[in-house]
């Protein structure tokens, strides 16, 4: 009897230990677990059929979180498309208190704060690594403008895949195409900077939305579009796009903010378990962002595509005249500008920080 209580105290033990090493993995102790605040969330996220919602935003809210608190957080998270959103209000609203966190894409609320639109500058970064270096380098500014303008904290920072011209030019058999060639076409953008940008080609600019960007390419409103290379295929652009221009704009940089006064109500060990999650998650996007990229690019063309039916987009590779052109563009147009609308004490501060990474100056 004695031994087989000893048996059962230390398998009992083992148990014990066992359970406190997994809440240890978890970066938080049993009874700091127990700190942790009973919280519901409303909380907004992207577009509901791409990618990085998907796969990642709704699988934090209501996976990964509740989860590591023991099922004391949990969230109503919803993507803007299912709520009637275009990106563009996220932050007015999430300062209003309508939701307490919000995902958004960062050149979507670049009218109310141009120095946050100088993270995405159009065609100023060709590889993500960099991006994600230059990011980083320009936190900083962000975390201000967002505290300043918005009362709110980024707690991630995080990209799509790069932005790309995407055209309707009717003849697929055309293989041999230049930037140039898009001189006088009527281009979709979503951002100030991509604008800066098409006026730089001797293009138009035209203001889409991105659920309407299709119908307005099969109906002649636009010519070409710019969007990421995978939401390119998941919106299914390639039932009427013809051609891809494959010289990367941007990478349309995504944020994950909250409420300043949010923020503030919570105690340290649920800030714990919320910035590990989150971390956790930023850092599995930028691996998948960079798949997702490739993968788009090879869907939307003639393969090979693991998704589905591929586009049969003519793919239009960068030649060493495209590349100055571009850089021409970035200089005189995209950087001259944004250093305008944001004055020079802030292109200052981008030539210090992403500047200095990606080697180029911002000036007026």
């Amino acid at each position: 009897m004695e031994i087989r209580d000893k048996k059962f105290a230390m398998r009992s033990m083992a148990i014990a230990a066992a359970v406190a090493g997994a809440v240890a993995l978890a970066g938080l102790s049993a009874p700091a677990l127990a700190d942790v605040q009973k919280e519901n969330f409303k909380v907004v996220g992207t577009w509901h059929f791409l990618n990085n919602w998907k796969n990642h935003e709704k699988r934090l809210w209501v996976d990964v979180i509740p989860k590591a608190s023991g099922g004391k957080i949990t969230a109503n998270a919803r993507p803007l498309t299912e709520l009637g959103l275009k990106g563009f209000e996220l932050m007015r609203q999430l300062k209003a208190g309508v939701y307490d966190f919000a995902h958004g894409v960062t050149t979507y609320i670049a009218s109310d704060a141009p120095a946050v639109e100088g993270v995405d500058l159009a065609g100023t970064v060709q590889d993500l690594t960099t991006y994600r270096t230059a990011m980083n380098a320009y936190r900083g500014v962000l975390e201000s403008e967002f505290d300043k303008r918005f009362q709110s904290k980024i707690l991630m920072l995080y990209s799509f895949p790069s932005q790309q011209v995407w055209c309707n030019l009717k003849d697929r058999s055309i293989k041999k195409l230049s930037l140039k060639d898009l001189k006088g076409k009527k281009i979709r953008t979503y951002s100030t900077t991509l604008g800066d940008f098409i006026e730089g080609l001797g293009a138009s600019a035209v203001t889409i939305a991105f659920s309407e960007v299709v119908p307005a390419l099969q109906k002649g409103v636009a010519d070409c579009g710019i969007t990421g290379t995978m939401p390119a295929y998941n919106a299914k652009w390639w039932q009427v796009v013809t051609h891809n221009f494959r010289i990367r704009l941007g990478y349309a940089s995504a944020f994950l903010a909250v409420n300043g006064k949010v923020w503030s109500g919570l105690n340290a060990d649920t800030k714990k378990v919320l910035t590990s999650s989150f971390k956790s998650v930023e850092d599995a996007m930028w691996v998948d962002v960079k798949k997702d990229d490739k993968a788009g690019m090879d869907c939307n063309a003639s393969g090979p595509c693991a998704l589905g039916k591929t586009g049969g987009m003519v793919p239009i590779e960068a030649s060493d005249a495209d590349r100055a052109q571009l850089k021409d563009i970035v200089t005189n147009f995209v950087l001259k500008r944004w250093a305008k609308r944001c004055g020079q004490p802030c292109a200052d501060e981008w030539n210090k920080t992403m500047g200095k990474v990606v080697n180029l100056e911002a000036k007026m």
